[in-house]
């Protein structure tokens, strides 16, 4: 509930577990809300087995396809659709869980709660959808101003439930993402106006995002008879990605062998993958905005794991990074590292040529963040191994990208359809702590 530690570091639970064979035998027979169900409560312990499983299911009721996350092979790559929620983003999958978890909390304790978040793209509609109209939780998204796709935008700002509110700031995603942990750091701010996280700081968004790599291992393990497998991540935040780290380390070992670790051309993560070399540069405004970032926010908790679990050393590091802004690590460290990822960083005219040549081949259009994992994996896979791609996004929520590709714009899905003549409502802001918390402070639940 409480999103961001009142010491200013990230939540992890007390120890990781791990299943064997014997357990996992019989899982694949599981449908992916039976899967979160063993999964979830491998780490949940306060929430009753059969009240869990009704809000996953209530959860996954807002998904088009019965198999919530499908796998679909094309050519030598096998795809991994996140994006049949009601968003057309991979974030639908832990945010409506999270949204309904909010929500029956709430109501056990009779509290209440305003969440505050920031957003490259996704993340922003798919919470909003989560908890639009539920009683006791306001919700206050920060996106960076004409820096998103305008579907990305349309889908934020044309919800108008009175719990909404839509905050445009005049910079990056990481000035949202400043401010929104400054903010939580606001003890005292953070107390009076119980505030609550939405981001992937929240483990549970971590949790949730697990249960696909799982899924999709045991599917592949079906199909192929072959239990290693490589993921494809394209990832700017090292959310989704740590989510599969944490999937790796579930399972039996060398079940999940690599996980491929895709950038776009802010390349922070490649850099530091590849080289050790982890320092933030200049934003590039790309075709694949929800990766655009030079902060990733869930890194620190990779760290914790990298150092043996070490938290005193982690935040010497990270208080060390927020002061000159660079982080570098020994050849030891780095084996470890290069032990669990490879990576790639994709150009903009590598994208847009992934996703023309992959229409081209299988007639499947890729968004532009799955372009940029295909893109990587092509690169990085092993030729015996198995290669999953996440696709995190519908292709129609980046058509301007798509249009360049291949020379027409996607189709539109019902869903989001007609958004442009929607009633929109959104306050553009200066990037700034005070003047944000100053907004809350006037429109939150008390």
């Amino acid at each position: 509930m409480m999103g961001l530690a009142t010491d200013g570091g990230l939540l992890l639970p007390e120890f990781l577990p791990k299943v064997d064979l014997n357990t996992v035998n019989g899982w694949e027979a599981l449908s992916f809300q039976q899967l979160a169900s063993r999964i979830f409560n491998l780490f949940i312990t306060d929430i009753p087995a059969d009240q869990l499983d009704s809000l996953i299911n209530r959860s996954y009721e807002t998904f088009a396809h019965p198999e919530i996350t499908p796998l679909v092979k094309k050519g030598d790559i096998f795809i991994l659709e996140l994006f049949h929620g009601p968003t057309f983003a991979f974030k639908d999958v832990a945010l409506q869980f999270l949204g309904n978890i909010f929500e029956h909390i709430l109501e056990k304790t009779g509290g209440m709660m305003n969440i505050v978040g920031a957003t490259s793209g996704d993340t922003g509609s798919a919470a909003i959808y989560g908890v639009r109209g539920k009683d006791r939780i306001n919700i206050f998204i920060l996106h960076p101003h004409k820096r998103v796709s305008p579907i990305q935008e349309l889908q934020m700002t044309t919800v108008t439930d009175p719990n909404v509110f839509n905050l445009a700031i005049k910079g990056t995603f990481d000035d949202g993402q400043g401010i929104v942990k400054s903010i939580f750091n606001d003890i005292p701010f953070k107390d009076k106006f119980h505030l609550g996280a939405v981001n992937s700081i929240n483990w549970a968004r971590i949790l949730a995002q697990v249960v696909y790599y799982v899924y999709a291992w045991l599917k592949i393990k079906t199909e192929t008879g072959k239990e290693s497998i490589d993921f494809s991540v394209p990832t700017g935040n090292f959310g989704d990605i740590f989510a599969g780290y944490i999937a790796k380390n579930l399972l039996p070992q060398g079940s999940i062998r690599k996980l491929i670790l895709a950038t776009n051309e802010n390349n922070l993560l490649t850099r530091f993958v590849n080289k050790g070399d982890y320092s933030v540069s200049k934003v590039v405004a790309t075709s694949s905005p929800s990766m655009d970032i030079q902060m990733a926010s869930n890194f620190e908790r990779y760290l914790y794991y990298l150092y043996g679990c070490d938290p005193e050393r982690t935040k010497r590091d990270f208080e060390q990074f927020s002061q000159n802004g660079r982080l570098n690590f020994d050849e030891n460290l780095l084996h470890t590292i290069q032990a669990d990822f490879a990576s790639k960083s994709v150009s903009e005219e590598e994208t847009l040529a992934t996703i023309r040549q992959f229409h081209q081949e299988h007639n499947y259009l890729l968004d532009p963040h799955t372009a940029v994992g295909v893109n990587a994996a092509q690169k990085c896979c092993s030729e015996n191994i198995p290669v999953v791609c996440l696709a995190t996004a519908h292709p129609a929520k980046f058509g301007d990208a798509v249009l360049k590709a291949i020379g027409k714009a996607p189709d539109l899905p019902s869903g989001l359809q007609g958004l442009e003549d929607m009633e929109s409502r959104c306050e553009v802001l200066d990037p700034d702590v005070k003047t944000i918390q100053n907004f809350i402070a006037r429109h939150a639940l008390l």
